[in-house]
């Protein structure tokens, strides 16, 4: 138990420090990257090109009307840039300056506009995480307070520790559709800060081999998953003289989602899915899950941080269709980021059957703060 408690203690400490020098030379690399294509395409010397948490600010003055769209979209198709800001000014002109009072756009190349790496091993993701999904595999760390007694305790910590890794993704054709496949594995813990030695109550494991696609706005994620869940040691231990039934929960499933982004950030989703090789056997095989994400196209410079809205829902034959919902809302900050992925901070709120494997015929509820690395 206390292995648990040391990675729970490392998760809540690691997941929010400021990866800094990381980010600087990941904007270092796209600075250079950036500024060869513009030499290369445009025949522009930008050595300084300024590059802050994967966001270009690029001086047009200099550039030809009919160059400066050409010029956002390629530079947008960077390997980590997330979106391209203009400045009204010259490129010998210090950035800084306002002696010119530049005026700063910002343009978000869509969806249709950027085909990722192909090959082995590819960076990027296809298909982009259900932010308010309680099972993504993701690194967070949360904190939530139970309005009902049907866990164990009120004040819960939540973990999880998780990676989509893509292993091949190839073109259709030369167009800009996409596929993939890879492996998604996590592990989803929940302690009870309630109790002495804050007990592990629950673990899920999830591993899954996966293949998704993308054409413009439009992607679909589809996999076959094996999910098991087990009690913790000391949670068994207080429950021995009580009528709490254990349940061996172990299952293999098939699922699919499919994604349509809107513009100014909105994106749905919906799918369903089954189960085979169900333990308990009586458990019901169907499932259906939709959702709703905003994630806001307008940064808030002064902390380089967007906002994020989004809800979960879920339904299961076994709880007769009973609606679950999962609502998370915070802010998105893109300097505080690692390989690629940001650290979110995220007001949440449940209400449904437990989403934690052994309590599944439980109703609960809860609000709570977390910190998450997304992709």
């Amino acid at each position: 138990m206390a292995s648990y408690r040391l990675i729970a203690v490392l998760a809540i400490t690691l997941i929010p420090v400021s990866f800094a020098y990381a980010a600087a030379q990941d904007d270092a690399y796209i600075a250079g990257y950036a500024a060869g294509l513009l030499k290369q395409n445009f025949q522009l010397d930008m050595p300084a090109l300024k590059v802050e948490g994967g966001v270009i600010t690029l001086p047009v003055t200099d550039m030809q009307a009919s160059d400066r769209e050409q010029a956002l979209h390629l530079l947008a198709e960077i390997p980590g840039v997330h979106a391209v800001n203009t400045i009204e000014t010259s490129a010998a002109q210090p950035i800084n300056s306002t002696s010119d009072g530049g005026h700063f756009s910002m343009y978000e190349a869509p969806p249709s506009s950027t085909r990722l790496p192909s090959g082995l091993l590819p960076s990027g993701h296809l298909f982009k995480p259900l932010l308010a999904d309680t099972r993504w595999a993701h690194f967070s760390a949360a904190y939530r307070n139970h309005q009902n007694n049907n866990f164990d305790g009120t004040d819960i910590g939540a973990v999880s520790f998780g990676e989509t890794i893509p292993f091949y993704r190839s073109n259709f054709g030369g167009s800009s559709a996409q596929w993939e496949t890879g492996l998604q594995a996590g592990v989803f813990s929940d302690f009870n800060l309630g109790a002495d030695s804050s007990d592990l109550v629950n673990t899920d494991f999830i591993a899954s081999i996966y293949s998704s696609v993308r054409v413009g706005q439009f992607s679909a994620f589809g996999r076959l998953y094996h999910q098991s869940s087990h009690l913790g040691d000391e949670f068994l231990l207080r429950k021995v003289n009580t009528k709490f039934e254990r349940v061996n929960l172990s299952y293999e499933g098939v699922d699919l989602k499919l994604s349509y982004e809107l513009p100014y950030g909105v994106r749905l989703y919906g799918g369903g899915g089954g189960l085979f090789h169900r333990e308990p056997s009586e458990l019901k095989i169907w499932s259906a899950q939709y959702g709703l994400e905003f994630r806001s196209p307008w940064r808030i410079d002064f902390a380089a941080m967007r906002p994020i809205i989004a809800a979960d829902i879920k339904n299961y034959d076994e709880n007769k269709w009973s609606t679950d919902v999962s609502a998370r809302a915070g802010v998105e900050f893109e300097n505080l980021q690692v390989l690629g992925r940001k650290l979110q901070i995220l007001a949440e709120y449940y209400n449904g059957y437990s989403p934690s494997g052994q309590f599944y015929k439980d109703k609960v509820e809860y609000i709570g703060l977390g910190a998450h690395y997304h992709f």
